[in-house]
């Protein structure tokens, strides 16, 4: 069975409706996004697609070329 990574992030991403940082949101709306993130991974266990959830770091990301026909060196996910 096939496994893949499902990564979440925003850049490019389109405007959201509620476009304010999540350092200026309310402990109740964090709140409301956490419940809502822990449902999601809820439904996927129970459905027995869920492996394993944590979170990523920005820094430290590269991807190196080496060249026509050689494939990226990906050092991550961090």
């Amino acid at each position: 069975m096939a496994k893949y990574l499902l990564l979440k992030h925003y850049r490019g991403a389109p405007g959201a409706v509620n476009d304010v940082p999540m350092d200026r949101w309310t402990p109740e709306e964090i709140s409301a996004h956490i419940q809502y993130m822990h449902d999601f991974a809820a439904r996927l266990e129970k459905s027995g697609e869920f492996v394993d959830g944590q979170a990523l770091a920005p820094e430290g990301t590269w991807v190196r070329y080496d060249g026509e026909g050689r494939p990226p060196v990906t050092d991550g996910p961090f």
